[in-house]
């Protein structure tokens, strides 16, 4: 298929799944805690873990909260579960997991001194190593397999919601194959759309006719024209042959196990920390958000083509271990005066990544789905570019 593309071309996939899928739903209730404690205590702690099976949610986790609001928000985790599923679409019986009826269970307990006392001092919450990725593939400077692969999902969630499938469920996942020439997409190779439905669709004649309308009001709205050839790409919608079980009665569902798809896909390296349902001082998740703010900024400059950045930190200890930016061979100034000004500009302590990112607000569910990078909003503060002309004019290009 992709031969007459030339000697240089491959092929690279990423894949997205959709709110309601059993992962993200685990993701969406963490992150749902977080924000109904910041929403009343800015500074309190969190690391909030869920899990969720057929007719049964499970909150566990460690907080540290500061006044009686939060000790109340606390104690209506029952409620703001259950808002939530609502929220994702699991209310409907049949399904075996809706917000009515499922079980939930709280084990939530105190924060561990040792790592507090490491905090308490604006040291990092824990260690590790942290990436940034950023490149021009895309208007959200995002790879294009992941960055159509969230669409697709984000997609299905408003046609389910819309109606204009009848009959669909909020499980789905999807997938995106893209051919490359160097860094440069040539076209959609493979698309790949699973969605969970009602019965109505079951059995081969119906699920043709289901590919057929997911296709049109899924698939091409949000493919890209010059890259999109509907005689050429490959597509496959739920590819086994019907989807009726699923979300969590399908498949256990558990917090921080989408971390690739949280992130670039596969493109650039990650360095294994999950975000949902931590507060900013665990920079598993803050840093990450600061080295994709760093690296879009480089590359909406102008600084290089593509760039990732890796952080490092030791729990206790404020500034960075190590910094890294590779621009992997497209910069256009010398990578180490780049990481130069990255020390230089952007700052790096946790209490400094928070400050500027403004990260102590109730954000945090809305990351939980279409992943974290890429997206638009006053939210989503690390998707600014608004340091590319410092960073231009220091590099020396303007």
């Amino acid at each position: 298929m992709v031969a007459h593309l030339g000697k240089g071309t491959h092929l690279f996939t990423s894949e997205s799944v959709s709110m309601g899928h059993p992962d993200k739903v685990a993701d969406q209730i963490s992150d749902a805690v977080l924000d109904s404690l910041l929403a009343v205590d800015p500074v309190a702690r969190c690391a909030c873990e869920t899990l969720c099976t057929t007719g049964l949610v499970v909150v566990a986790g460690e907080v540290t909260v500061h006044n009686a609001k939060a000790i109340q928000a606390l104690q209506n985790v029952e409620d703001t579960v259950r808002a939530t599923l609502r929220e994702i679409g699991y209310t409907d019986p049949s399904m075996k997991f809706d917000a009515e009826s499922c079980a939930v269970i709280r084990t939530i307990h105190g924060q561990s001194a040792d790592i507090a006392m490491g905090v308490d001092r604006e040291g990092a919450g824990d260690q590790g190593l942290m990436f940034g990725f950023a490149c021009k593939e895309t208007p959200t400077f995002m790879p294009m397999p992941i960055h159509l692969a969230h669409r697709l999902v984000e997609r299905q969630a408003y046609v389910r919601e819309k109606g204009l499938i009848k009959g669909l469920r909020p499980d789905a996942k999807s997938q995106v194959t893209i051919a490359y020439d160097g860094h440069k997409p040539r076209l959609v190779h493979t698309v790949v759309l699973s969605t969970q439905h009602t019965p109505y669709w079951n059995g081969k004649k119906r699920q043709q006719e289901l590919k057929k309308a997911v296709t049109k009001h899924i698939i091409e709205p949000v493919m890209p024209k010059k890259l999109y050839d509907p005689k050429k790409v490959i597509i496959h919608v739920n590819p086994t042959g019907q989807f009726e079980i699923g979300g969590p009665h399908g498949d256990t569902g558990l917090t921080g196990r989408k971390i690739i798809v949280d992130t670039y896909g596969g493109r650039g390296r990650h360095g294994g920390g999950a975000f949902s349902g931590k507060d900013p001082t665990k920079v598993d998740r803050s840093a990450c958000y600061m080295c994709r703010y760093i690296a879009k900024n480089i590359v909406a400059a102008g600084l290089a083509e593509v760039c990732e950045v890796q952080l490092s930190y030791a729990i206790g200890v404020a500034q960075p271990l190590s910094v890294l930016v590779d621009t992997q061979g497209t910069s256009h100034v010398d990578e180490k005066l780049i990481a130069r000004l990255v020390r230089e500009f952007f700052p790096l302590t946790p209490r400094g990544i928070i400050e500027h990112l403004k990260l102590r607000r109730p954000i945090y569910k809305e990351t939980a789905r279409n992943g974290h990078f890429g997206r638009v909003g006053p939210n989503f503060t690390w998707e600014a570019t608004d340091m590319a002309s410092k960073l231009a004019k220091a590099a020396g290009l303007k």
